[in-house]
């Protein structure tokens, strides 16, 4: 077929399926570009949301071991073998375990990061292996073209005015192709070096967070040593730890004794009162005793805050849960909790969890200064305080200061904390937010 005569020339026909071959590759190449980026974003988003998890809980438990150090540091000079010794070492064991494994957790997520880095690089490696071959048809085909028919014979070769508009067109776009494409393998391969960059400084950071776990793994030796130190030293006290742990429990039934009469009083007073003629008081389902509007309202608001009460001591740890506490040298032999103990600083303030009225302030056999607060028909209660800075009858609010803990011979403060609503024992560790 004559030149002239057809629609589409050789030549001209070439340049339109090389233009074509062109835009199919370069949405291919575009797709699974704007795909691989799309997937890689939605990782490092993944991986960015657990990397922050990850160091707020290191740093939390790195405060939590400097606080523990603290502690024991000021008990070193008083310090035999105690139970509360024990106690603390055995809490920054578990917490300087949970370190290496937050350590361990973080190694792996690297790894993680180290093969989706790799496995971006092989790909763009090959996709720019393909893109520079596919650029590498395009100058050749635009060679043999040359060959056949220079580009000025072939656009002023046309026939008519549309042939030659339409040929100029098939040569711009061949060539905005060919300036796309050289476009296009510049991106991969800043991309590319990029990647291989990332996956340099990842390959550094394990390096530093392995060397980082292996020194606190000799730590946690360290401290599990120190602990096993203390368990044979309290082993050959075995007689007298016995001795202490039935003063104690005399202790605790005194002490629960004490609450217990406290509140039933206080149940007395609200159904007295509830019997008079102007009283607004009314016992609702579920309730342990009539209350007035106000009172109610105190009680449900109490009640509503359960997990967010804050703490009756800014710092600590609790040494002794809520329940039957296995004694950790005695096999066999529990000792019962009615609340929960919280080991903190030498002369800490002790603070209301909870607005309400102070109705007991007394000194109770092995717990020192105790204070009883009533919320509605809640209670709360602290002992082993040295000072005391409320009175009976007193309104106070959350946070407000009691007074001071009290230190034990061994120099070891403790602050021993209940929760009751009316007659029943409640777990406070239910209630005060959770370290």
């Amino acid at each position: 077929m004559d030149f002239h005569q057809s629609k589409f020339s050789q030549p001209e026909l070439s340049l339109q399926i090389l233009i074509f071959m062109n835009r199919i590759f370069r949405l291919s190449v575009n797709f699974l570009a704007g795909f691989i980026f799309l997937i890689s974003l939605d990782l490092a988003a993944q991986t960015a949301k657990t990397r922050e998890q990850l160091e707020r809980e290191k740093a939390e438990i790195q405060a939590r071991l400097k606080e523990f150090d603290v502690i024991l540091k000021q008990t070193t000079a008083t310090k035999k073998n105690t139970i509360g010794e024990l106690n603390v070492i055995t809490k920054k064991f578990q917490t300087q375990a949970k370190l290496v494994n937050t350590l361990d957790r973080e190694v792996k997520l690297i790894n993680q990061e180290i093969t989706s880095t790799e496995t971006k690089i092989q790909t763009l490696e090959q996709q720019l292996v393909e893109l520079k071959a596919e650029y590498g048809r395009m100058i050749y085909n635009a060679s043999k073209l040359n060959r056949g028919l220079s580009i000025v014979a072939f656009v002023f070769s046309s026939s008519n005015f549309n042939q030659l508009y339409m040929r100029l067109m098939y040569l711009k776009q061949y060539t905005d192709s060919r300036k796309q494409q050289a476009v296009q393998i510049q991106k991969l391969s800043a991309q590319l070096a990029g990647e291989r960059i990332t996956l340099d400084e990842k390959k550094k950071e394990k390096v530093v967070v392995l060397q980082q776990e292996t020194q606190e793994k000799t730590a946690l030796d360290q401290v599990k040593k120190e602990q096993q130190g203390i368990v044979n030293g309290l082993t050959k006290k075995e007689k007298e730890i016995k001795k202490q742990i039935t003063a104690t429990k005399k202790q605790q039934d005194q002490l629960n004794s004490m609450i217990k009469k406290v509140i039933q009083d206080e149940i007395r007073l609200a159904e007295a009162a509830s019997k008079k003629d102007n009283s607004t008081s009314t016992k609702s389902s579920g309730s342990s005793m009539p209350m007035t509007p106000e009172v109610a309202a105190l009680s449900k608001s109490f009640a509503g805050n359960k997990g967010r009460l804050p703490w009756p001591v800014e710092t600590g740890f609790v040494t002794q849960v809520y329940g039957d506490n296995p004694h950790p040298t005695l096999k066999g032999i529990s000792i019962p909790n009615d609340g929960i103990d919280i080991r903190t600083q030498p002369n800490s303030n002790v603070r209301a969890v909870f607005d309400g009225t102070v109705t007991k302030v007394t000194s109770m056999p092995g717990y020192g200064g105790t204070i009883i607060i009533k919320h509605g028909e809640y209670y709360t209660l602290y002992s082993r305080l040295k000072t005391i800075t409320v009175k009976s009858g007193q309104t106070v609010t959350a946070k407000d200061i009691l007074g001071q803990v009290a230190a034990n011979e061994n120099g070891e403060s403790e602050v021993h904390f209940q929760t009751w609503k009316g007659l029943q024992k409640m777990d406070p560790s239910t209630w005060i937010t959770s370290k």
